[in-house]
């Protein structure tokens, strides 16, 4: 069983959730509120449920996961299952096996004036810190997007 720790972000955004919703997983946004995590950050694949999506930086290392769950301008429920290294993925080492399956959720409600963003993510204990200084930056990132730019 992973050895995981619940974090949570919270924040309101001054838009409605389905501008929230496109932000989040319109590439384009993707690539420039997934900046606080690291530059250049892309996915490939679909949001949609049931869907597999690879989270990469731009040496194509990164994540591998699914879609466990997405209620279009509501939720997204993304289960990671492994690493992307040199191309490969890896979804069965012991490294992968201490932390997968690992969520990360996002829950979007409707409030007086916007959209609640709740962020909740499963982290092993060695990513905490990182994590914790990035997502601040990362919400205010799309927060910024969401209350600029419209939805196209």
């Amino acid at each position: 069983m992973p050895d995981l720790n619940r974090i949570r972000f919270e924040t309101t955004i001054q838009a409605p959730a389905d501008v929230v919703w496109h932000h989040i997983t319109s590439l384009d946004s993707y690539k420039q509120w997934t900046s606080a995590f690291a530059e250049g950050s892309y996915f490939q694949g679909s949001w949609e449920e049931g869907a597999r999506i690879r989270f990469l930086a731009p040496s194509g290392d990164g994540m591998v996961s699914e879609i466990a769950e997405s209620r279009r301008n509501e939720f997204i429920s993304i289960r990671h299952l492994g690493f992307i290294a040199n191309g490969t993925e890896d979804m069965t080492s012991e490294a992968v096996r201490a932390w997968a399956p690992a969520y990360e959720n996002y829950t979007l409600q409707p409030v007086q004036g916007g959209t609640r963003l709740v962020i909740d993510q499963d982290v092993p204990a060695e990513w905490a810190e990182h994590l914790g200084q990035a997502w601040p930056k990362a919400l205010r990132l799309l927060a910024g997007l969401c209350e600029t730019r419209a939805a196209s």
